[in-house]
This record gives structure tokens, C-alpha cells and sequence, in this order.
């Protein structure tokens, strides 16, 4: 498998997760869902991955990447043929935590690929070039998406957007090629914990970073559908401004290996918290579309190169043998998070509005880049 094939892949499946992702939230509105019962179904997409994500990491590191990727894109694939057949608010329950455990299996095997392909000086690159690949998709998923269910209805967008992760079973169906394993693990006594992982310098404080800007990130894709319903807004308006935070992070990312080897990887990522908090702080107070658009362009500056530089920096610290489920712990910690946000919030704007719901998030990544801050000038 070359890095083309996998970059080409995980467009064409993103695509669809993305495009399945955003249709659900707004099928879910169309058929009257309050903003708790949205974020019930929009957790329900992490919630199994959350459970399995580290299994999953040492299936991978045990078997290769082949087969989870075909296993993620058929199952992504089953969801959105599902919501099509049956388009009903009860089929979502199911095709949601369908969709998201085929993405997150899919996603760590595509991440290990990354990792192994190529030389180790090659890896900021490869998981540039991923990057790229996840911000390509993430923008013109939702765009298409509101495009088609403007054009066609719920249903027919959500069958149009599986021709992404239908290519792709395919693709990998039709090609038996693996990537090469990752070096063996070295032996040790007793059973692998994930306690062991966290004593590593510096991983405690990459996950809460991982953490916190993941979340702001989904919980950005959550509210947005539900701040745009509440303004009056199309599914085509929305996702355009969905589609103006994919192109600020393309734009970013498409930068990234050029001046990567420039930054200071901490400072970069802590910048990325600030700028993203008082983002958050401000979006609710906006009303107009060309405001909108462009704090959401500001939010993908913000966010766009933390992923590849967090993913290089544990890939870097990962044990010999156990990258892909250094890889999970991160998935599991942002699945968790994925996973309480969206309840929490569509509590929060049920009871009170959406503005404490920005302003929450907001906050907390304020804090988070505080406090790495602090540690990371301790440590120099």
C-alpha cells in the first residue's frame, strides 16, 4: 500500500463519514428532535468506539491495516444504507454508532499505515499528507451534503454520500496489498497496561491537548446544525459554513510541511487552544452569514495543524510494538469526549441556549492552553 492509495482512500471514506455525519444531525432536526435527543445521537457515533478503540489499536498492530480499513468502510457503509432504506428518527440510533465504529476503526488502522509506510524521517509527512487527506474531505462532506439534501431529501443524500466508502470496499477488496509491520514488541513480563503508556514523559499532557482541542473541534460540528436551524439558515448554508472551517484547515495543513520543521510543536499547539477559546467565546454573539464564515475560518486556522503534529509527537514516544494502540488510547480519550459533549451540550442548550454552550467549550480550551503553558516553561 503507497501513501497515494491510503491518502486516496481516506478521502473517499471521510467523505462519506463526514457527509453521513452532518445529514444525521439535520435529520434528525427535521424530525423534530430536540437538542437533547440530537446530542444523544450524535454521541451514539463514538460511544462503541470508545469501548473498543484500544482492542481495536492491538488488533491492528497484530493483523495490519487491511482488513480494519475494509471492515471500517463496510460498516460505514451498512449505516448509510440503513438510514436511507428505513428514514425514520429510530433508525438513527442504530446507523449512528454504526457509522462512527467503522470511521474510528478505519482511522487507526489508516493512522498505523501512515506511521509505517516509508522511513521514520518520513512520518511528519505522511501524516501531513493524512491530514490533508481528513480536511479535503471534511470540507466538501458537508457542503455536498447540504447541497444533496436540499436537492434531493434526507434519504437520497444519505445514499448519494456512500459512494465514498462504497469505492472504497471495493478498492480494498480488489487489492490484497498490506504496509509493512511494526516492529515487534519487546518482551516484557505481565500483561501490556495502559497505565504503563501514561508514565512516559510528556503523554499525560499530549493527551489532555488531544483531548480538549478534539472536543472543541466535534462539538463545533455538533452545535453548528442546531445555532444554524435556530437562525433560520438552509442544510446548504450550513454546510458551507462547515465547509469554510474544512477549507481553513486544508489551507493550514497544505502549509504545515513546509514550515513544519520551523515551529516549536508545543508552542504551535498552544496557540491553537488560545486562538480557538476566544473564537468560541465570540461565535455565539454572531449572527450574520459572512461573520459566521468567517470566525469558522479563524476556528480551522485555530484547529487545522494541531492533529498531524500531536499524532508525529506520540508515534514518536510510542513503545517498539505498540504504535497503533498508542494511536487507540488517543481515539478512546477523544471518543470518550466525543461521546460526553454532545450529551452535555444538548442538555445545556435545551435548558439555557447555545450561548453557554460555546462559551463553555471556549473556556476550557482557554484553560487547557494555560496550564500546558505552564508546564511545558516549567520543563524548559
Amino acid at each position: 500500500m503507497s501513501v497515494p492509495f491510503l491518502v486516496a482512500l481516506t478521502v473517499l471514506v471521510h467523505l462519506s463519514f463526514a457527509g453521513c455525519r452532518f445529514i444525521i444531525s439535520l435529520t434528525a432536526i427535521h424530525h423534530g428532535a430536540t437538542p437533547l435527543t440530537v446530542g444523544v445521537v450524535m454521541a451514539l457515533l463514538t460511544v462503541i468506539a470508545m469501548l473498543l478503540a484500544v482492542r481495536w489499536g492491538r488488533w491492528v498492530d497484530r493483523t495490519g491495516v487491511r482488513v480494519p480499513m475494509l471492515a471500517g468502510a463496510a460498516a460505514i457503509l451498512a449505516a448509510m444504507v440503513l438510514a436511507w432504506a428505513v428514514p425514520r428518527l429510530e433508525t438513527l440510533f442504530i446507523a449512528s454508532p454504526l457509522a462512527g465504529s467503522g470511521f474510528f476503526l478505519f482511522h487507526i488502522a489508516a493512522g498505523q499505515a501512515a506511521a509505517v509506510i516509508g522511513r521514520p524521517q518520513d512520518r511528519v509527512r505522511n501524516f501531513g499528507l493524512l491530514a490533508l487527506a481528513y480536511s479535503t474531505s471534511g470540507f466538501l462532506g458537508p457542503i455536498l451534503a447540504g447541497l444533496a439534501i436540499d436537492g434531493i431529501g434526507h434519504p437520497g443524500a444519505m445514499l448519494a454520500l456512500s459512494a465514498g466508502a462504497l469505492a472504497t470496499v471495493i478498492a480494498l477488496a480488489a487489492r490484497s496489498t498490506d504496509v509493512p509491520r511494526h516492529a515487534p514488541a519487546a518482551t516484557h513480563h505481565g500483561e501490556r497496561r495502559i497505565a504503563d503508556l501514561l508514565r512516559i514523559p510528556g503523554f499525560r499532557l499530549l493527551f489532555i491537548v488531544s483531548g480538549a482541542l478534539s472536543m472543541a473541534w466535534d462539538l463545533f460540528a455538533f452545535v453548528i446544525p442546531i445555532h444554524g436551524s435556530r437562525l433560520g439558515l438552509s442544510a446548504t448554508t450550513i454546510g458551507i459554513i462547515l465547509g469554510t472551517f474544512g477549507a481553513a484547515v486544508f489551507a493550514v495543513r497544505l502549509a504545515l510541511p513546509i514550515i513544519g520543521h520551523r515551529l516549536d510543536e508545543w508552542r504551535v499547539l498552544i496557540a491553537a487552544m488560545l486562538l480557538s477559546g476566544v473564537t468560541l467565546l465570540v461565535f455565539p454573539l454572531v449572527d450574520g452569514v459572512p461573520l459566521l464564515m468567517a470566525l469558522a475560518f479563524v476556528l480551522g486556522v485555530g484547529l487545522g495543524g494541531t492533529q498531524p503534529l500531536i499524532m508525529a509527537l506520540l508515534y514518536e514516544k510510542a513503545p517498539a510494538g505498540r504504535g497503533a494502540e498508542v494511536l487507540s488510547v488517543r481515539t478512546w480519550l477523544i471518543n470518550f469526549s466525543q461521546t460526553s459533549a454532545p450529551l452535555a451540550s444538548g442538555a445545556l442548550a435545551a435548558a439555557l441556549g447555545m450561548l453557554p454552550v460555546f462559551w463553555a467549550m471556549g473556556a476550557t480550551l482557554l484553560v487547557a492552553g494555560f496550564i500546558a503553558l505552564r508546564k511545558t516553561d516549567r520543563e524548559r
